[in-house]
């Protein structure tokens, strides 16, 4: 297996630090507000991952943390009138309903910063200890970053061309502007805990950093994360780790892709900033999924209703392969096909190739339906196996291809079950004409009839 390491730049044989066990961080959510469809690419990302990894044969420890202290949750919290943890209980459960119908499994653990306060204390006084740190007259303990002579290096930045800007906080309390903050002295009236240089609270940055290494130890094997994180949070947690530890921190870096909506940066300046919630009001979940899973993890992604009609109509191609079949799942085989998704997921977890794998499987499997019954069913046994791996093809055909997932459906399913009565009772009286009109009118709502010996079916495909 090979992985792509943002740190080296390149594709590396995958060898964990024990055999057969696999430890895993990625940064999570700071809960002061629903999840955008950035975190969405994240959380699938790292799910279909976690589950290629467990099918390998991989006992996969998954760590994904919650940021539940920090500068945005104050200001929301303020600006709502509700307590700190009001706040962030309503945003974390928020979180795992839209996980939940992204078919995203939960990770094994989910640390909060503010259930190791004590552990990130240690770690900033070990910090001290050994100089990479120190405590400003204003209650703030800084990092000193040219202190660490290999800081820079995820992200191939040298520091004498880094300066104190946009990037970087400026401020009078630090020795150099390139510091950063590990403990903030807590403004009046502020939520604190307790520490040898005050009341106060973490710095997003250490906070990472005394999870990762408390949950997985100092080194583990796979951090992972999205795009915009690589600097400086990656970079800072480097630094305070191996400062901290004087061992490796991570072994493979890994990094998803951006989400682009119709081809611009998501933002809300731009007014195309996207909730999970409100794509899942309007879409079929496990069309958003697809939408996520069909480009490769570091790939970025292009967010618009015509990439998930495209979505849609390749999942309908899974799933009408699979209608009328009763899937044989005994057992996973080790058919060409499987093979063929183990050689390309074990390059990188190439998804794009794994679904065209799963393509041809439903390919074969249209032509053995009505000739090798008994064959069709252990390939529909295959591809809906080897779909879970993805977190697709989990539904029954029919509620998938009849959309009834789907809000925003132009007739409901008792409409078109009496559309479909009418067209057939048209052509019993031979009134073929409007029989077709009927046909005509569904079709024009993207509601999809297919005629066959067993009766009339419908398919509902986003016109």
């Amino acid at each position: 297996m090979y992985i792509y390491n943002t740190l080296t730049r390149r594709k590396e044989p995958f060898t964990p630090l024990v055999a057969g066990k696999v430890s895993m961080y990625v940064c999570g959510m700071t809960v002061y507000d629903y999840c955008h469809l950035g975190h969405a690419r994240v959380m699938v990302a790292f799910d279909v991952i976690t589950r290629y990894l467990r099918e390998r044969g991989y006992d996969v420890n998954y760590v994904r943390n919650i940021t539940d202290i920090d500068d945005k949750i104050l200001k929301r919290a303020d600006e709502n009138g509700e307590s700190i943890s009001a706040l962030t209980e309503r945003m974390i459960a928020a979180m795992h309903e839209d996980e939940a119908r992204l078919n995203v499994l939960p990770p094994s653990h989910e640390p909060r910063a503010t259930g190791h306060i004590d552990d990130i204390v240690a770690m900033i006084e070990t910090l001290i200890e050994k100089d990479f740190a120190y405590a400003a007259d204003n209650g703030d303990v800084y990092y000193r970053v040219r202190k660490f002579a290999d800081y820079g290096k995820l992200n191939n930045r040298q520091l004498d061309d880094m300066r104190a800007g946009s990037r970087v906080d400026v401020d009078i309390h630090k020795e150099d502007p390139l510091d950063f903050v590990l403990w903030k002295a807590a403004k009046p009236g502020e939520e604190h805990w307790v520490s040898p240089w005050g009341n106060g609270r973490p710095g997003w940055h250490i906070e990472c950093s005394a999870m990762s290494t408390c949950c997985l130890g100092d080194t583990f094997d796979i951090h992972g994360g999205g795009p915009d994180l690589t600097f400086p949070h990656h970079e800072n947690e480097i630094a305070q780790s191996e400062a901290a530890t004087g061992k490796t921190y991570v072994n493979t870096w890994m990094h998803a892709g951006a989400v682009r909506v119709n081809q611009e940066k998501m933002s809300k300046s731009l007014g195309n900033f996207f909730t999970i919630r409100d794509v899942l009001a309007e879409h079929d979940p496990e069309v958003v999924r697809f939408l996520l899973v069909a480009s490769h993890y570091r790939s970025p992604i292009n967010y618009s209703v015509d990439s998930l009609n495209e979505a849609r109509k390749s999942l309908t191609r899974l799933y009408t392969a699979l209608e009328g079949v009763e899937p044989d799942d005994g057992g996973s085989g080790t058919s060409a096909y499987r093979e063929r998704f183990i050689q390309v997921m074990d390059d990188d977890f190439n998804t794009p190739e794994g679904l065209a794998v799963l393509f041809e499987l439903a390919r074969e499997l249209n032509r053995s339906k009505q000739e090798q019954p008994d064959e069709a069913a252990k390939l529909a046994g295959e591809l809906k196996q080897l779909g879970d791996i993805l977190g697709l093809l989990q539904q029954a055909p029919q509620t998938f291809l009849k959309g009834t997932q789907q809000q925003g459906m132009p007739l409901s399913e008792n409409e078109i079950e009496a559309k479909i009565a009418q067209r057939i009772e048209a052509k019993a009286s031979k009134n073929f004409a409007q029989a077709d009109a009927i046909r005509d009118e569904l079709a024009a709502l993207g509601i999809i009839l297919k005629d066959s010996r067993e009766g009339t079916s419908w398919v509902f495909e986003a016109p």
